[in-house]
């Protein structure tokens, strides 16, 4: 299931052969990844979390999909659902279908999950030593996907792994690699959680909050290292992270969520010049500009998630909202298409810009809206407003 045509693949696996990477991808000419109508919900005290409710989307071979939405969102849970990672049990259900080239995820077996991860769809988690085991060296953590996967033997496996810290830019790799994790700095780590991602050459690759744990500096490196990587190898990927100027310069795509539903999924270009969510356009308004005053108060959006235990029969952005009509709290908006959004900067027919809002920023309706709100100093779920815009 490679995007490229000189490796193999091992999407065959999942179908009990050993044809090798990429078998997968040249028979099915669909999404890589395709995600539809898919609901996690977790059981607590206080009842069932919807952490994911209903999402759907897709993702496309060599693309770059970025999840964004503030803490609590959902946008983890459903790339580990998407993975394969979480799976129905006592305390656990999952609905709808996750669909890896062609393949349904949860239909398959265990073993044949496993054997998925790592060679055809591998993880990057936001936090390295918790990701890395402190006991052993770098090159033992590394040559343990390597000779699982790939069948080398233990000297190969070594300099596959030397060459994967150096792929990564890791200086002086045939020395890092006999270190453990605690003589790394938090970027060096990070690289090395990179390289065991990388290992087996994954056609999908998924990495949650990559750059959390770092500086600003040296999140850009990684952030640079990854999209560098992903046009190197020809992999898609999906960018989770709760920072929208994260995903602004490295995907494809964007989608937004917020209380376990996307909201708004639109071209990287499209979204940023054309939001029409207003949870989008406050998370927008929340970045510092580096034009403002100084001593310019920052932005911020009033309130907190829903109860996400509790039904919520409307829109479960509406307590938040300065657009909000009656409407809004009792009937759940769909995701649409926006209108007009054709014509917006970085349209894409193939993937057309879509809102779930009933009064979406910049339509005549979310204008009427909003200045009915404004007039009557409130919204319909009882928000008051002040005069100056989110």
């Amino acid at each position: 299931m490679s995007t490229t045509a000189e490796t193999n693949d091992g999407a065959d696996k999942v179908a009990g052969t050993a044809a090798g990477p990429g078998a997968a991808e040249r028979k099915y000419d669909g999404p890589l990844l395709s995600v539809d109508n898919v609901s996690t919900r977790f059981r607590t005290k206080r009842g069932w979390l919807h952490a994911v409710d209903g999402v759907s989307l897709t993702l496309e071979a060599g693309e770059t999909l970025g999840l964004v939405g503030e803490s609590g969102s959902g946008k983890s849970v459903l790339g580990k659902t998407a993975m394969g990672l979480i799976s129905g049990d006592n305390a656990t259900h999952i609905t709808g279908e996750v669909r890896f080239a062609g393949h349904d995820m949860q239909a398959i077996t265990r073993k044949q999950q496993r054997e998925l991860w790592g060679d055809d769809i591998a993880m990057i988690f936001q936090d390295p030593m918790s990701a890395l085991n402190p006991l052993k060296h770098i090159g033992t953590q590394l040559t343990e996907s390597i000779r699982v996967h790939m069948g080398l033997d233990k000297k190969q496996a070594r300099e596959r792994a030397v060459e994967l810290l150096r792929k990564v830019r890791i200086p002086e790799p045939a020395r890092r690699i006999d270190q453990y994790p605690h003589e790394l700095s938090g970027g060096m780590r990070q690289r090395v959680v990179i390289a065991i991602a990388l290992a087996c050459d994954p056609t999908l690759v998924i990495a949650d909050e990559p750059t959390t744990a770092l500086d600003v500096t040296v999140q850009k490196q990684i952030l640079d290292l990854l999209d560098d990587l992903r046009h190197e190898m020809g992999m898609a990927s999906i960018l989770v992270s709760h920072d929208l100027g994260v995903v602004a310069g490295q995907t494809d795509r964007v989608a937004v969520m917020y209380a376990g539903r996307v909201v708004e999924m639109a071209p990287t270009k499209q979204l940023f010049s054309s939001p029409r969510h207003p949870y989008t356009t406050a998370l927008l308004a929340a970045i510092p500009d580096l034009g403002d005053a100084p001593h310019t108060p920052l932005e911020s959006i009033d309130g907190g998630l829903p109860d996400m235990t509790k039904p919520i029969p409307g829109c479960a952005f509406a307590d938040r909202c300065r657009y909000a009509q009656e409407r809004c709290l009792t009937e759940a908006p769909a995701l649409d298409v926006a209108k007009d959004a054709d014509g917006e900067p970085g349209a894409d027919p193939k993937h057309p810009h879509r809102v779930a809002c009933h009064f979406p920023v910049g339509t005549p309706e979310g204008d009427a809206a909003l200045a009915a709100n404004e007039k009557a100093g409130r919204t319909a779920a009882g928000r008051e407003l002040k005069l100056e815009a989110v």
